[in-house]
């Protein structure tokens, strides 16, 4: 077990069970597999990019599915699929998301509507598939993946802070309605991070933005996962309802 991860997760009844969505590449990779070691049996959800939903199943040997997390419907059936081989969800982590990135003035209403329904509305589609189970079992974690850029806004990610944002209010009350049984609702709010997106910035932006970090570098995937393993063990049930950042000192608020 790595330090500083709570009880094992294999000294429950039956071991813990992970869902992560968005979870086969850059920090929802790390986090699926930050899990793994930590003794959790985890399942990745995915929406696109088969080929390299495959080549991370085959790297890890953990179960892929594949479905739409703005689709309500699909996002009950996948989560029924799921439980239906594993068992029932024990931790959630929302880490789907895509950006859409353009000046209000020139966004398209389906830019908007896009990155609302993937990023933030998503959250409610699988809260509202494993939250039922949760209260029965009185134990639950969720952990929703927000963005620095949710905190401090962003020009040209109106849609995209704005659904961050809104993950962080949806957390903050989700915290309340759980906590008399044992569910817990966290945040996480990464900086800028060292991923596949990320590394497409066009070296003079790049330059910007480590610039506007004080460590001076971008976040690992590693470094955010560590966050989510925290959050998820089990004697992480009075660490209720926070934002964690992860952000290198970028904001501090």
């Amino acid at each position: 077990m790595p330090a500083n991860t709570g009880p094992d997760p294999t000294n429950t009844p039956h071991p813990r069970v992970a869902l992560v969505t968005g979870g086969t590449a850059g920090i929802g990779a790390a986090i699926a597999e930050a899990l793994h070691a930590a003794g959790y049996r985890v399942a990745v959800n995915f929406g696109s990019h088969a080929a390299a939903a495959d080549k991370f199943a085959t790297r890890t040997g953990l179960p892929v599915y594949s479905w739409n997390v703005a689709d309500f419907d699909a996002c009950a059936d996948g989560v029924a699929r799921v439980q239906a081989a594993m068992g029932p969800i024990d931790v959630l982590v929302n880490n789907a998301g895509v950006t859409r990135d353009m000046m209000l003035h020139k966004m398209t209403l389906a830019q908007w509507r896009e990155v609302i329904d993937i990023d933030l509305g998503s959250c409610f589609n699988m809260c509202r598939a494993v939250i039922e189970g949760m209260r029965e079992r009185h134990f639950g974690r969720i952990i929703n993946i927000s963005s620095v850029n949710g905190l401090s806004g962003q020009a040209g990610q109106t849609n995209y802070a704005a659904a961050k944002a809104g993950m962080i209010g949806f957390t903050k009350s989700l915290a309340l309605e759980g906590a008399s049984r044992n569910i817990t609702a966290n945040a996480i709010a990464p900086g800028y991070t060292d991923t596949e997106m990320v590394s497409a910035v066009p070296p003079e932006v790049m330059d910007k933005i480590l610039k506007s970090v004080p460590a001076g570098r971008l976040a690992s995937p590693a470094e955010v996962a560590r966050g989510v393993v925290f959050l998820a063990a089990d004697d992480a049930g009075f660490i209720n309802g926070i934002t964690l950042s992860i952000n290198g000192g970028k904001y501090l608020t």
